[in-house]
């Protein structure tokens, strides 16, 4: 069901990329919140990664979640999301980096 790994980034007004924390993820992620069944299939699973199914659209959720997180007080006026799917190579293909 999660084939697609997804980095999950803000982008700051000076254009530096920061992995947005895994509890904004795993908040927009609650059905509660969002309340729409598409993005059932998504699981958090570190700062700056989700697992999403092939029926997640992409755009829909970067939208939506840079809508939530902007309602959060999470992003600044001048912070954007940056919502990416991550290809899958070698040997730690779809696994996060480890969160220092």
């Amino acid at each position: 069901m999660f084939a697609r790994r997804l980095s999950i980034e803000r982008v700051d007004s000076e254009g530096e990329r920061h992995p947005c924390a895994i509890r904004w993820i795993d908040n927009f992620a609650m059905r509660n919140f969002t309340n729409d069944a598409v993005f059932d299939d998504t699981l958090p699973v570190g700062d700056g990664w989700l697992e999403a199914g092939s029926r997640v659209p992409l755009e829909r959720l970067s939208a939506a979640m840079e809508d939530w997180f902007r309602r959060k007080g999470y992003l600044k006026a001048e912070d954007r999301l940056e919502v990416a799917e991550i290809a899958a190579t070698g040997a730690n293909a779809g696994k996060p980096e480890p969160t220092p």
